[in-house]
């Protein structure tokens, strides 16, 4: 079964899943997006935020914690490569957590757009 299409694409979603799983049980940085995804998603239930508004949510949510993965896929390449401090391999880092500032500001927005009017 694992050799046809559908079996590798099954294998493929297993080790997605895993990789999911892993990220949230051993990084910090994506246990904080997960609690404030977890928040943002029990406000949107809360306020009745409409259809259009949930996809704006849900892509944002994704978008951050997507990134923060790389971001931590960055690092851990960076040091498996480079243990040791190296102005290089600081510079790669630091463009991105970069790309992961980029995403949050944009979440940010996007919820501000969402929950000011609101209140």
């Amino acid at each position: 079964m694992w050799n046809t299409f559908l079996g590798k694409r099954l294998k493929g979603c297993k080790y997605a899943i895993v990789g999911a799983w892993m990220l949230i049980k051993n990084e910090a940085s994506i246990q904080v997006q997960t609690i404030i995804a977890i928040g943002i998603t029990i406000a949107g239930f809360v306020f009745n935020i409409s259809a259009t508004e949930w996809m704006f949510q849900i892509f944002a949510i994704a978008l951050v914690m997507s990134i923060e993965g790389l971001n931590t896929t960055v690092e851990a390449i960076a040091d498996f490569i480079h243990p040791d401090y190296h102005s290089k391999i600081g510079f790669i880092k630091d463009i991105a957590a970069g790309a992961v500032f980029f995403a949050a500001v944009a979440a940010v927005v996007i919820a501000c757009i969402i929950y000011i009017p609101k209140f």
